[in-house]
Order: C-alpha cells, then structure tokens, then sequence
C-alpha cells in the first residue's frame, strides 16, 4: 500500500495505532544503525533509504532522478514489510541473514520473496538482527554491488 505521505513523519501518523508503533520502533532499529551517507526519505510511497545523488549521481537506473534505493519499509495490507536490496543482490548477505535468522528465538518460518521480509506480528521480527543486517553494508558497498549486479540485468 503506497501512501501518498510526504515526510516519514506523517507517514507514521497516518497508520493505524498497532501498526504505528512497529513501523516507529523499526524506523529506530534502522536509523540507530544505518551507516553514514544513507538518506531517509519517503520512497515509492514507503520509508526509504536511499544513496542519494550527492554520493550517487546517476540515480536509479530505472528511474536516474530517483535517488539509488536500499531500504524500504512499509505497512502492507497483511503485513509489515521490509525491502533490504543488499539481500535480493549479494548471496552471501543473504545466506548470512537467513542462518542468523534461524539462530534467533523466534519460532515462526521467514516469510521472504526475492529483496522483501514479511512480517506479520511483531513479536517476529528479530530487531536485533534487522539492526546488525542494516549495518552491514555500506553506501559505497551498495553502490560496488549495485553497479557489478543489479544495474547489469
């Protein structure tokens, strides 16, 4: 679900008060720990992360005036969901994700398509963990695997 919100803030104030506090206490997980140089902004009607142009002049190679994206996260119908593009890019990223999830105690099977967590409940997502996924890559790493794997498909 896009919303048409112009800053995260009201994008938050926009959500229904269950989902308000997750997305709030996942916004804090992701900004605690996202490497510098990172932008958040609104992006594709989600709370976006981005490598902006200031770093990243060609932009997105589907849209180049779109700032290059790595993280979104939004409040879908049925879920929360959380768009890592270092995961859909970078197999060992994703390997090392998927075996760190399994070490946690949550007891619910990762709900995952190719860049995108799903979350239904919040007593499943390991924060933690999102925390130290967030962290891993940098900008200019983004940018290294971007460039070298996605812009070339």
């Amino acid at each position: 679900m896009q919303s048409k919100a112009v800053n995260p803030e009201q994008y938050i104030a926009e959500l229904p008060e269950d989902r308000k506090l997750v997305i709030e206490k996942l916004r804090k997980v992701i900004l605690n720990n996202l490497p510098e140089g990172f932008q958040e902004q609104m992006n594709y009607g989600m709370l976006g992360y981005v490598v902006p142009h200031s770093i990243y002049p060609n932009g997105y190679h589907c849209d180049p005036k779109l700032p290059l994206p790595f993280i979104n996260l939004a409040s879908q119908k049925a879920h929360i969901g959380f768009y890592h593009m270092g995961i859909y890019a970078d197999k060992a990223l994703l390997d090392w994700f998927t075996t760190e999830y399994e070490k946690t105690n949550i007891k619910v099977k990762l709900n995952m398509g190719k860049s995108c967590i799903r979350f239904k409940k919040e007593a499943h997502i390991p924060f933690e963990l999102i925390g130290q996924l967030v962290a891993k890559v940098t900008p200019q790493q983004w940018i290294t695997t971007y460039e070298s794997h996605v812009k070339t498909k």
